[in-house]
């Protein structure tokens, strides 16, 4: 690649590539096949379960085959890995949808601003190694994710602790809506974060099971970021469902009670998601 043409990862960049594809559809419609072929991709680096695999490379086959080849898509995921590379204190997707205008588009949707997500994870997240010395690992929740903002802003929070958050921390997300849920995996994924989003309603829908082991259950979707399939999260979920530290892994307790809370009492959910 020439020098004039090197991939700077800005704002400008992404937003010229992207409007590019949308010479004869709505944004909307492009950003939906954009994000689901990117996450997609990811997914099926590391999660080859049946259930997963299969469906998941065909939607991504059918998403390239809307978006019309596979080169500006390819463009536009560098751009945003050269975007967190440079700087990981954003949450870069969230400011392109909403730039782009797209969370109104039918469900007026808001994210919250990064600097008010650090803000709550300096403070939140202030004892973490003690939480992490105890049992060997913690889990951090965003009930209500959107694009990872919380999620990001507690990942770079934990790079200042003495454990390594990659191999030391769950970060467990949920979203009812499945576009910004697949912008908050890659998000995550391409932080080197371990854990997972969960795409279905918190309400009514939540995650159930031992947090290292969560069920999928009927109307949920499970998207695994890569980093928790590494060796030490293997070990860990093997020695888990031995027995070991902390219960069996089939808890059937809800996942979101096993978790370190960052910003709500989930018994309070209800009155949280009312003023979202």
């Amino acid at each position: 690649m020439k020098q004039s043409e090197a991939i700077q990862g800005t704002e400008k960049e992404f937003l010229n590539e992207f409007h590019k594809l949308c010479y004869s559809r709505s944004s909307w419609q492009v950003w939906a096949d954009l994000m689901t072929a990117i996450a997609c991709s990811i997914s099926n680096v590391a999660d080859r379960s049946p259930e997963h695999y299969e469906s998941r490379e065909k939607e991504y086959a059918q998403c390239i085959e809307r978006l019309g080849s596979v080169e500006i898509p390819a463009k536009m995921l560098a751009i945003i890995v050269e975007a967190l590379e440079r700087n990981p204190e954003q949450d870069f997707l969230g400011e392109m949808y909403m730039q782009l205008n797209l969370g109104n588009h039918w469900k007026g949707q808001f994210f919250t601003p990064y600097c008010v997500c650090k803000m709550m994870s300096e403070i939140t997240c202030e004892d973490v190694d003690s939480h992490i010395e105890k049992q060997g690992y913690l889990s951090i929740c965003d009930p209500a994710c959107g694009a990872g903002a919380t999620l990001i802003a507690a990942a770079n929070t934990m790079k200042k602790c003495k454990h390594n958050f990659q191999n030391h921390v769950v970060f467990v997300a949920q979203d009812i809506d499945r576009i910004t849920g697949m912008m908050c995996y890659i998000q995550l994924s391409l932080l080197g974060c371990a854990g997972y989003v969960c795409i279905a309603n918190t309400i009514t829908n939540p995650l159930t099971g031992h947090v290292l082991f969560p069920n999928e259950k009927e109307g949920q979707e499970l998207w695994y970021m890569p980093m928790f399939q590494n060796q030490i999260w293997t070990w860990r979920r093997l020695f888990q469902s031995m027995g070991g530290l902390g219960g069996t892994a089939t808890t059937e307790k809800t996942v979101e009670k096993e978790h370190f809370y960052m910003f709500f009492d989930f018994d309070k959910k209800e009155e949280a998601y009312g003023n979202r």
